[in-house]
This record gives structure tokens, C-alpha cells and sequence, in this order.
């Protein structure tokens, strides 16, 4: 294990995004723990600084604490498929909420246990969008596609299949630790875990009761409409698609 490893601490932003790598005694393969406590995308952890972090693990075993209201639905794609595809072994501790975008990158480990009055929410990807009627119809194809892979991924973990998930995601439904475990969302509802502070989330708002309240994420500002190629250019995207792949997601 690379020397820089060893019993060091990595932040990506201060107080937000934690990485912790270890190599306990007489063993040969280190552990990281690694905390998300923050919003999934541009106000919060990256993708891209988190499979830049994770990437320099050399470790066995990384387990991922999770307290978070998501945020990006891409974001949280990227950062599941970067701790699917490393080496270590990964266990997920969602240690207050694994909401939205958070509740993909929770199925991303090889074992979930949710500590005590965690609780977890999946639900439909939603958004916003500019431009003319086509831009809108397809904006919103875009947005059932990106809700049908987050309803796979819960379905391979827990089992059944898109559309039952789906109708649950269109619920928007909250789990308590318990009926995660349950539903097959988690492996484990872990009484005995010490209590672990929560972060402080800037805005929450609730949508209807009795539901838990719903932390409103502020999604990046829209990018520019881009002009159509030239015909001497690779095929991309016509004008509609642009202004439908401008659309800015939150999970």
C-alpha cells in the first residue's frame, strides 16, 4: 500500500466529503472509510472529485458513510459505477439519510446496513427545461429513461422489476431503516451502531404530510443553448436534443 495511504485523510471539501485510508496492523490489504455528508453534485461532492480521490485507493475494503439528500441524478450514476468498479470490497453505512441521487450510490455496495432512525427515499428524477414544444416532449422522454435506470438498479438489489419500481418511485417513498431492510433495499438494520452527527443541510422544505420533509436541491444553472454542427462535424444532438440534454436533473 502506497506510503501516503496510510492512516491519511483526504478531504474534497471541508466538513463535506471525508476520505480516511488505513492499514490496521498485521494485515496486508488497507481499509478507507469514507464519508459523504453533503449534496450529491455542484453545491456538494462531485463525481469527478470523487473518482479522483477513490481512484488513489489501494485498499481491501472501503466503507462508504452516507448521510446525504441527494442532488445530480448523473452524479450519483457516476459516483455508483466508481465504487462498483474498484477493487475493494464496499460496505454502505447510510448513517442518517440516503435520499434521491444518494439512494443509487447506497446500491452500489456489496452490503448496506442502515444505522439507527436512518432512513432512506427513492422517487422519480425531475427537472426543468426551456424551449419549444419537441425540446419539452423530449426533455421529458429523457427523464423517464433516467428514472428507468435508477429503478433498475433498485430492482437488481431488492428484486422485482422497472415498472413496479417505477410506481414506487412515482410515490416518491420513504423507508425507515426497518422497511428498507425489508423492501431488500438494505441487507441490514444495525441497532448497535453509534450515533453519527448529521450534516447540516441548507434548505428543507416538506412537500405534503405526514411525509418526512424533502431537502430542495438547487440545481447549476443551464448551460447555453449550443448552435447545430456543421456538416463536417460528427453527428451530435439536434437543437431540441440540446435544449433536452441542457435539462438539469435532481434525484
Amino acid at each position: 500500500m502506497p506510503t501516503h495511504l496510510r492512516d491519511a485523510t483526504v478531504q474534497i471539501r471541508p466538513d463535506w466529503c471525508r476520505i480516511e485510508a488505513r492499514l490496521p496492523d498485521g494485515e496486508t490489504a488497507g481499509e478507507a472509510d469514507v464519508y459523504i455528508f453533503d449534496e450529491i453534485g455542484y453545491w456538494g461532492t462531485t463525481a469527478r472529485e470523487f473518482a479522483e480521490q477513490v481512484a488513489d485507493l489501494d485498499v481491501g475494503r472501503i466503507t462508504l458513510h452516507l448521510n446525504s439528500p441527494g442532488g445530480d441524478a448523473w452524479d450519483g450514476v457516476a459516483i455508483a459505477n466508481v465504487l462498483r468498479r474498484h477493487q475493494a470490497r464496499v460496505d454502505v453505512v447510510v448513517e442518517g439519510l440516503a435520499a434521491s441521487a444518494a439512494s443509487l450510490i447506497a446500491m452500489a455496495g456489496d452490503h448496506i446496513t442502515m444505522a439507527p432512525s436512518s432512513m432512506m427515499m427513492i422517487h422519480d428524477a425531475s427537472g426543468f427545461a426551456w424551449g419549444d414544444a419537441d425540446t419539452m416532449r423530449e426533455s421529458a422522454e429523457i427523464l423517464d429513461k433516467l428514472s428507468d435506470s435508477y429503478a433498475d438498479a433498485y430492482a437488481r438489489r431488492a428484486g422485482g422489476d422497472r415498472e413496479q419500481w417505477r410506481a414506487t418511485m412515482r410515490a416518491e417513498t420513504w423507508y425507515t431503516a426497518a422497511e428498507a431492510v425489508a423492501a431488500g433495499l438494505a441487507d441490514e438494520w444495525d441497532e448497535s451502531l453509534p450515533a453519527v452527527a448529521h450534516a447540516q443541510f441548507r434548505r428543507v422544505k416538506a412537500r405534503r404530510a405526514p411525509s418526512p420533509p424533502e431537502a430542495e436541491i438547487r440545481p447549476p444553472l443551464p448551460a447555453q443553448a449550443q448552435p447545430d454542427p456543421e456538416p463536417d462535424q460528427p453527428a451530435g444532438p439536434n437543437h431540441h436534443q440540446q435544449g433536452a440534454l441542457a435539462l438539469l436533473t435532481s434525484l
